[in-house]
């Protein structure tokens, strides 16, 4: 534009304007959000709870593979999923030590794990849904579909829908792989969406809360339910001795997934509407705390959820006591006496290891 005016006609046109149209040139003041209650917040109960939940993700998932490890065979569909699920838990549970200490004080780890561990944070979380919605799936083919079931769950099968989850989940995190990098804020360096106009990321942040909400819960959900659904009432109309207890485990695992996963989606809708419609000058922090509060039952249960459906299952239960039984002596005998009965629910229950 100075090229067009020229410097002394570049500067006569603001002098005009600002001696014809003095009204016109309006000065607006947009307040910045300060979010330092809810930083506190998450300072103060943050890093501890990331630290347990790290631990026992660790522990949990590190028996699950010594059991898998020493008594099963990756020959199975159900142990092929059930590996997969734990990686995805192992590699989404490696991020929380370097969140906690983020949000301890701040980011200290440079722009290179900046990058790793938000993608890392974002691939297990996202696959350990996934790989849940796709065992509860792979049991309803048991159950419901066993003859037709039987022909189609191969090797392959297992490999080839364990490799379209990786593959969606990476797909799905690829804006936190790009947009992720170190920035300077107030009270230190920042590991956040950064490096474009804030529009962009703000339409960035709208598909990243639609895609949570509709591709990684509100489908997850629909199938669940109605896999459980199914299951139950196959339950129901045979004679299977233990109905009510299968029926009961059923119950458990949707009432668990529903109570973990709902509050936190419902946040993300949320926030995604008021992101879309709502008032920008808008300062509540009512949804940030909840965000924070509801977010960690969702990571306990994606932390813990190969242990909970492991050991759900009598086949399993018998071989962590085989482990124990290594360690004290007086659980030999009813290991002993256990294991044949156990071998034959392990075949015979649907609700276990289909």
């Amino acid at each position: 534009m100075a090229d067009y005016f020229g410097l002394e006609g570049f500067e006569d046109f603001f002098k005009d304007a600002n001696e014809t149209a003095p009204e016109s040139v309006v000065t607006i003041e947009v307040p910045l959000c300060k979010k330092g209650n809810v930083i506190q917040f998450g300072a103060a109960f943050l890093p501890a709870f990331y630290y347990t939940i790290f631990l026992l993700s660790l522990v949990g998932n590190g028996l699950v593979l010594c059991i898998i490890y020493k008594y099963e065979k990756l020959s199975t569909v159900t142990n092929i999923f059930l590996l997969n699920l734990v990686i995805s838990d192992l590699i989404f549970a490696s991020s929380l030590p370097f969140w906690a200490v983020y949000h301890k004080s701040e980011w200290i780890f440079g722009s290179g794990l900046c990058k790793l561990v938000g993608s890392c944070y974002s691939i297990g979380f996202n696959s350990s849904i996934l790989f849940l919605t796709l065992m509860t799936f792979d049991r309803y083919l048991a159950v419901v579909h066993a003859i037709t079931a039987a022909q189609r769950r191969r090797i392959v099968y297992a490999f080839a829908l364990s490799t379209t989850v990786w593959v969606l989940s990476i797909l799905a995190s690829i804006k936190d792989i790009t947009l992720y990098d170190v920035m300077n804020g107030s009270n230190g360096l920042l590991c956040e969406l950064t490096g474009y106009h804030q529009s962009t990321l703000t339409k960035w942040e709208l598909i990243g809360y639609y895609q949570q909400f509709l591709l990684f819960f509100l489908v997850p959900l629909v199938i669940v339910l109605y896999c459980y659904v199914r299951i139950t009432i196959r339950i129901m109309s045979t004679r299977m001795t233990e109905k009510c207890r299968a029926v009961k485990l059923i119950f458990v695992i949707v009432f668990t997934f529903f109570i973990c996963w709902t509050p936190y989606n419902a946040v993300i809708l949320l926030k995604a509407i008021k992101t879309s419609f709502g008032d920008l000058n808008n300062c509540s922090e009512t949804l940030d705390y909840a965000l924070y509060i509801t977010r960690n039952f969702a990571y306990l249960y994606c932390c813990i959820s190969p242990v909970f459906y492991t050991f759900l299952g009598k086949k399993f239960q018998n071989h962590f006591l085989k482990l124990l039984s290594k360690r004290i002596a007086c659980l030999k005998i009813n290991t002993m006496l256990s294991a044949p009965s156990s071998k034959t629910t392990s075949f015979r229950s649907p609700n276990t290891d289909c």
